[in-house]
């Protein structure tokens, strides 16, 4: 199959949250590259989710990017210290976007370890291998992903999402995590995983 492109991300942001599910998040360090399998996603629609940081089409220089072209990487900081992936989708000047949750480690789980951990793969407790990708700082963590990526082009050469022709596997829908804040979007059911 092969890379992404704009058009996949172009779409309707729930569907496109759920057709990520199974898909490879791909991290290209000079020769190297960093890859997980995607296996939890959570939508975020602006114009009506008050858990999005653009809702009400609020704009400011930390929500830019959500107004991007689909297929951009929106990746922001939390409690000062966790980044967050997440990819735009629908039509420039929507702000829409699926954060990534989780991910299993694929191609050189050597290298995410050393990324997330500083030490090898089997090196890692039982505890470190269970919570090795299974949230969003985590991920970014092993990615080696900051707020000096937000704005990448997913369809580029540096961050991009591999569909390797494997089809959406069986996956659960539930609320989304760390929302209580939002109204009633704390009950959408925008949340999917493996």
């Amino acid at each position: 199959m092969g890379k992404l492109t704009r058009t996949f991300y172009n779409r309707d942001t729930l569907t496109v949250a759920r057709e990520l599910l199974g898909k490879y998040v791909v991290r290209r360090r000079g020769e190297r590259f960093l890859c997980g399998r995607i296996c939890e996603t959570e939508a975020y629609i602006g114009r009506m989710d008050k858990a999005c940081h653009a809702y009400n089409y609020r704009r400011t220089a930390r929500t830019e990017t959500l107004f991007a072209p689909p297929g951009t990487a929106y990746i922001y900081l939390i409690y000062g210290m966790y980044h967050c992936l997440n990819f735009v989708t629908e039509a420039e000047g929507e702000p829409c976007a699926v954060l990534i949750r989780g991910l299993e480690p694929a191609g050189d789980g050597e290298l995410l370890a050393r990324q997330r951990y500083g030490k090898a793969l089997g090196e890692l407790s039982p505890y470190q291998r269970k919570n090795f990708l299974n949230g969003p700082g985590k991920l970014c963590r092993a990615l080696d992903l900051t707020r000096a990526q937000n704005g990448l082009d997913l369809t580029g050469e540096e961050l991009f999402v591999w569909d390797a022709g494997e089809p959406v596997p069986p996956f659960h829908t539930g609320k989304r995590v760390g929302i209580d804040y939002a109204g009633e979007a704390v009950d959408f059911p925008w949340r999917f995983y493996v």
